[in-house]
């Protein structure tokens, strides 16, 4: 026993003198750097001190307390997801499935939907602590809900001002701008007028302006040009979020929308795009159904489908979605994610739902039981209804961003949309080695430099001297999403190493648990 003590005790003196002799507290050796700028990658050693890279070069000399040889490997920056769905970050606060995918900052609060008040919610999540840096924008659903609740109509002028003093109160609380779902409710009920008005606010502040758009099938050039003219005459940055051309008719169409991108940019404005990787979307069952039938909440809708003509132009309604929006023409293009009500439809599509009542898989029937889905408390669905030429189309055009519209989440949780822990990924295995849409450093200046130039942080999105240490490294020839439609639940491979804020995250594959993220706020 006595001879343990006094080795702890030399043991102890040596670290204690030879820790404070270490040059750096972590070095990566002998990687391929791509920098996230899109230039063509280099060799070059990286050292780390505290939360900053402090040099870049041959660094084979140097010592460290940590080192990393990746030799044979990809050095890139933290990938920024500019679309996450981060409702689930109380409970999941290591963001696990986002920091596997090398995800080392998120946005939140997309598609009009966000947290209220801001502030809380960033000093709760300060609190607790995060696995990856944390950014939020204030959604103008949420904010025309605190208001209005579910009302068709115009805000008042007094109701207008008092939405613009809750995006002006979110902007100052640190909100990075705006964002919209105008396909979704409340925000279906806006005019473009309300939108303009808001997002002027934001704009003043120096936001940015995200938006699922009001039509993504076939009014989807309308929507286009109206997020354009939101851009013009609020003077605010545009996003066109999971930008995508949706529903048979709409195929090939994308040609149409990123030239719509290009002439707006010419004529000075700043519109970019953010995309997931997948001909197939994701969202809420209710999407099938006319926004008017749902105005005023579950017991007005209720009250809608128990009166014959009225269920007939609702039933009229979801069959024209499922025929030219996201039903894709076919029942069986409808597959359910998250059921509470009953579990076992997850996995499983609208076609079979009918069979296994012994129903005829007829338009009619399918929209009859999304009916009874939406009164039963709705569910949520991955909708088969995209082209894959759109989506590499899109993939291609320089002003595109990824971003992976995932929602954080644990394994065994419902039967999520793949792109919850796949999406970059995939971008990085299947869109660039196998497929050659893109190069590496192009996808790689798409997932980093882009988005930290859109949000307006100046110390991520490259790797340079004095910038944050959110670094990712994989192996670019084995790099591949694992999750599929018919096994979601599967985390990826190829990523060997997460540094975010200088903290290793993920060390060997081996994901860490720490919360080395940090929540991010607007200055």
């Amino acid at each position: 026993m006595k001879s343990k003590v006094v080795f702890q005790l030399v043991l102890g003196v040596i670290c204690f003198f030879g820790c404070n002799n270490q040059d750096y507290d972590i070095l990566i050796l002998n990687g391929e750097v791509y920098d996230g700028s899109g230039n063509a990658p280099f060799n070059a050693d990286i050292a780390i001190k505290d939360s900053t890279i402090v040099s870049i070069g041959d660094l084979s000399g140097s010592n460290a307390i940590k080192i990393i040889d990746a030799k044979g490997m990809a050095v890139a920056p933290g990938f920024i997801d500019m679309h996450a769905h981060l409702d689930p970050i109380l409970n999941l606060s290591d963001c696990e499935s986002h920091v596997r995918q090398g995800v080392t900052t998120a946005l939140g609060g997309p598609d009009g939907g966000s947290p209220w008040p801001i502030r809380a919610h960033l000093d709760t999540l300060e609190q607790i602590g995060v696995g990856m840096n944390i950014a939020y924008l204030v959604g103008h659903n949420q904010v025309r809900k605190n208001i209005m609740a579910l009302e068709n109509r115009a805000p008042t002028p007094e109701e207008l001002e008092q939405m613009k003093a809750q995006v002006k109160l979110a902007m100052e609380e640190g909100a990075y701008g705006i964002s919209t779902g105008l396909k979704y409710l409340p925000g279906a009920f806006s005019n473009v007028d309300e939108v303009i008005e808001l997002s002027k606010v934001a704009s003043s502040k120096g936001g940015i302006y995200t938006s699922h758009l009001r039509e993504e099938g076939l009014g989807l050039f309308d929507a286009v040009a109206e997020a354009i003219s939101i851009s013009e005459k609020a003077d605010i940055p545009v996003i066109l979020t999971h930008h995508k051309a949706i529903g048979k008719p709409m195929w090939g169409k994308s040609t149409v929308t990123l030239a719509m991108v290009d002439s707006a940019r010419t004529a000075g404005l700043d519109i970019k795009i953010d995309q997931y990787p997948y001909s197939a979307s994701h969202t809420g069952i209710s999407v099938l159904i006319p926004s008017w039938a749902r105005a005023g909440g579950i017991e007005a809708f209720k009250e809608r489908v128990n009166t014959p003509q009225l269920r007939d132009s609702i039933k009229a309604g979801i069959i024209f979605n499922i025929l030219n929006d996201r039903g894709g023409e076919d029942l069986a293009r409808i597959q359910f994610a998250k059921v509470k009500w009953m579990k076992e439809l997850e996995g499983k599509t609208l076609k079979y739902w009918c069979e296994l009542r012994e129903l005829e898989p007829t338009l009619e029937n399918g929209a009859d039981l999304v009916i009874e889905a939406q009164v039963n408390g709705g569910a949520s669905c991955i909708y088969h209804a995209m082209h894959e030429e759109d989506v590499e189309r899109i993939m291609k055009h320089p002003q595109t961003m990824i971003a992976s519209d995932g929602r954080l989440v644990k394994p065994g949780q419902g039967h999520p949309h793949p792109r919850w822990y796949g999406t970059f990924p995939r971008v990085l295995g299947h869109y660039v080695r196998e497929k050659s849409v893109i190069t590496l450093p192009e996808a790689i200046y798409k997932m980093t430099k882009l988005p930290a130039v859109s949000l307006g942080l100046t110390d991520r999105g490259l790797i340079k001297e004095n910038m944050k240490a959110d670094i990712v490294v994989f192996d670019p020839n084995t790099i591949i999403d694992k999750a599929t439609f018919e096994e979601p639940h599967q985390y990826p491979e190829g990523i060997y190493f997460v540094l975010v804020n200088g903290q290793i995250s993920i060390d060997e594959s081996k994901f860490k648990g720490i919360k080395a993220g940090k929540v991010l706020r607007k200055k």
